[in-house]
């Protein structure tokens, strides 16, 4: 998730800033397979019910034109989406705490330019969110941020730095999957995935694709006893593509 940071001195000269290992984060980064391997089409549905590693392999498999060979996770916390994968996955987050390869903010990048076949982007849904009645969303997920009364309690001023960053270090035709929730804030209706597809755009992505991904259960604060607007269950995967067209 965004923090404050500076760039790596070198980053112009390193894929990976000085960071070349990965052996501190617990994904194993095997030689990836030739690009030449003809893969077989398997259809992939716009409403997903499952685990959100599960998507992201089936969507690793679909979107790319070729078999990633970087993958650039900018919000890595604990890896979750990566625990028991073989892909060649480089862990980027703000706080040293989760371990990851690259200590550095993800509005900065420590890294050269076109360095990635894809990154993937999981920023804090909910802000200022403490816990419901049965799930520590700052031990799970990591939302060690806050937002402030000037940024409207939301996290959108966020968006467009990271998209420009991933922009740069995504090659030509690099593929960007960002999960991201619609959420209610102060009895007002806040369109995160609408204000994260206009960052995207603007920094200069192509808007290809969206699956809306089930929870088994929506978010409740207890504090609120009545809601005005329906419960959240579901948020986003949206797919961007750095080209001109999607197909």
């Amino acid at each position: 998730m965004n923090g404050s940071g500076s760039r790596h001195p070198d980053q112009g000269m390193f894929p990976f800033g000085d960071a070349g290992t990965m052996a501190s984060f617990p994904v194993t980064c095997p030689t990836a397979k030739p690009a030449t391997l003809k893969r077989q089409y398997v259809p992939l549905g716009s409403v997903w019910e499952g685990e959100d590693a599960e998507l992201l392999e089936r969507m690793l498999d679909f979107y790319p034109r070729k078999r990633p060979k970087r993958i650039l996770d900018a919000t890595v916390n604990g890896g979750r989406f990566w625990r028991g994968s073989n892909r060649p996955v480089m862990g980027l987050d703000i706080s040293i705490q989760h371990r990851p390869n690259v200590a550095g903010d993800n509005a900065n990048m420590p890294f050269r330019p076109e360095a990635f076949d894809v990154v993937v982007y999981d920023p804090p849904h909910i802000p200022n969110q403490g816990k419901d009645n049965e799930k520590d969303f700052n031990t799970r997920f990591g939302l060690v941020l806050r937002s402030s009364k000037e940024n409207a309690y939301t996290f959108t001023h966020t968006y467009p730095p990271f998209a420009k960053e991933a922009y740069r270090v995504l090659r030509p035709e690099g593929v960007l999957f960002c999960k991201i929730t619609d959420y209610v804030h102060h009895h007002r209706y806040n369109w995160a995935h609408l204000d994260f597809i206009q960052a995207a755009r603007e920094a200069g992505f192509k808007a290809c694709d969206c699956i809306i991904k089930i929870r088994k259960g929506p978010i409740i604060d207890p504090k609120w006893k009545t809601a005005h607007h329906t419960r959240r269950q579901h948020c986003y995967w949206l797919v961007f593509r750095k080209s001109a067209k999607c197909e």
